[in-house]
């Protein structure tokens, strides 16, 4: 078994805001992207497998070299991590580092009180729905053609930021884990890269919803959506339309929620646009 262990000689992957042609920026924060090398592509050899606890990662070929492309998690310690991986028959442990990073507090009043506090039965309907969500999101498919090099669904400005500790009417709440594109009632809204319809539907919170798997654990998620032009296991291209935005769901004005799911972590989708806009 190969072991490349840190302390003394292991690197340190920590390649913040750094970018790789055809992979995502890498961002080494609780919510970012770790992008690991694994060794180079040789041919007629399979590709590398990579886990991170029991969950698979993404790994993806670049300028000739394997990358994991490694999805951290909101809630992640900061500290060193262990990435586990198979390339050639032989297993490694590669080590890495996830740095601290303090997101902004953001403050919101709903009109609609029954949004933030729920009666019985919309809270047993907002579990279900939570617990449905928290599936797909750790749902796997594999694939021979995920494409990382997304673009952004809607065009308008950026509104709402991911990470942001969101307080609604006074309570807190779970963290903003997407970016909100502020377009009004009717704009349309595009697959961000070519993918198969995971599901779709119309929850408590995110109103009508749109579940795109690209595959090898990579999701993208588009909320508060006014109409819904896409059904379940259909195929779809970059750019092609899949609905209309609208304020569906809690929402406190017309605008796009949308998120993007790697290997069941919630990261910042502005790390996986060509540009970051400000």
């Amino acid at each position: 078994m190969i072991r490349l262990c840190l302390i003394s000689c292991l690197l340190f992957f920590s390649l913040s805001l750094s970018a790789h042609a055809g992979l995502p920026l890498a961002s080494n924060v609780p919510g970012g992207i770790a992008i690991i090398p694994l060794g180079a592509v040789v041919e007629h050899a399979p590709p590398p497998r990579a886990w991170l606890k029991e969950q698979p990662i993404l790994v993806t070929a670049d300028k000739g070299k394997w990358f994991a492309v490694v999805g951290l998690p909101l809630d992640m310690k900061t500290g060193v991590h262990t990435l586990h991986a198979k390339l050639n028959e032989e297993t490694m442990s590669v080590a890495f580092k996830v740095k601290p990073k303090k997101y902004p507090e953001q403050h919101i009043t709903l009109k609609d009180k029954g949004k933030v506090e729920l009666s019985e039965e919309d809270a047993k309907r907002a579990v279900g729905e939570i617990a449905l969500i928290k599936q797909l999101k750790l749902h796997w498919q594999p694939s021979a053609d995920t494409d990382p090099a997304f673009i952004l669904p809607a065009q308008g400005r950026l509104s709402g930021k991911f990470g942001s500790r969101r307080v609604f009417n006074g309570q807190p709440r779970a963290p903003h884990a997407g970016i909100d594109v502020a377009v009004g009632k009717g704009t349309q809204v595009v697959a961000s890269s070519r993918a198969k319809v995971l599901a779709v539907g119309d929850y408590f919170f995110n109103g009508k919803t749109i579940f795109l798997d690209h595959g090898n654990g990579l999701i993208t998620m588009y909320c508060h959506l006014d109409r819904i032009d896409v059904s379940d296991n259909e195929a779809v291209r970059k750019g092609q339309r899949i609905g209309l935005s609208g304020m569906t769901g809690r929402a406190t004005g017309p605008h796009l929620h949308w998120s993007v799911i790697l290997n069941g972590a919630m990261v910042d989708p502005k790390l996986f646009l060509p540009r970051r806009p400000q």
